[in-house]
This record gives C-alpha cells, sequence and structure tokens, in this order.
C-alpha cells in the first residue's frame, strides 16, 4: 500500500506533461525563426512544399531538400552550397507542438552539439 501512496504523486506529475506532437501539421506551409545573433534579433522565413524548404534570411534566397526520416525529424540539405559549411546536411528535429508552432533541436548531422529554437507557423 504504501508504495501506491507513493506512486500516485509521480503519476499526476508525468500525466499533467504531455507534450504533443503534431509533427504532420507543420510538414508544410509557411512558417517564421527568430532568433539572436550578438544581440541583434533576426528572422528567417521559409517556405516547406513537399521535400523542398524555401528560405529567405537578409534578402537571400536559398533553397534545401528535405529527407524525412519520420514524421518529426528530418534532415536538410543545401541544394546550391556556397562554401564547405553549406555542403554539411543539417539534422532537424521536432521537440513539441503548438497549434500554431513548434520547439525543436538542430544541429549538424554526426555531431553531437545541438541548439534549439521556436518556429511559428505564418499561413
Amino acid at each position: 500500500m504504501k508504495k501506491i501512496i507513493f506512486l500516485l504523486p509521480i503519476l499526476a506529475l508525468t500525466s499533467c506533461y504531455d507534450a504533443q506532437h503534431n509533427c504532420k501539421d507543420f510538414k508544410t506551409g509557411k512558417f517564421k525563426f527568430e532568433f539572436e545573433v550578438d544581440g541583434v534579433k533576426k528572422t528567417t522565413i521559409f517556405e516547406r512544399k513537399d521535400n523542398i524548404e524555401i528560405e529567405t534570411f537578409d534578402g537571400k534566397t536559398d533553397t534545401s531538400t528535405i529527407r524525412w526520416v519520420s514524421d518529426c525529424e528530418y534532415i536538410l540539405q543545401k541544394k546550391h552550397p556556397k562554401n564547405m559549411a553549406e555542403e554539411k546536411a543539417i539534422s532537424m528535429k521536432i521537440l513539441t507542438t503548438k497549434k500554431d508552432s513548434y520547439t525543436f533541436e538542430f544541429g549538424m548531422v554526426g555531431s553531437d552539439q545541438k541548439q534549439r529554437g521556436t518556429v511559428y507557423k505564418i499561413d
């Protein structure tokens, strides 16, 4: 009986945190990602259609291919890399979703270094 009483609060806490994973809602559409570089707020706008992502950042437009690994994970690869750094594929993983946004983790394929951000659906 003591074990059951001990486990009840733990079960209550874990059931309250039920992260949404409606990743399919974000496979296509127009999105905005804001981040900070040296204290300056930057914004990138991108549109995903099927297996293509078209991104506009600082007035420049770039196209990448998308290879979906699962509903919540994909690999992003620049179609026309301009340098060695752009040739490296980026692993993207959607961690949680909300109605109009998702939190994700990203990093170079093969690297343990990951960063997190939030993307907002604008269309």
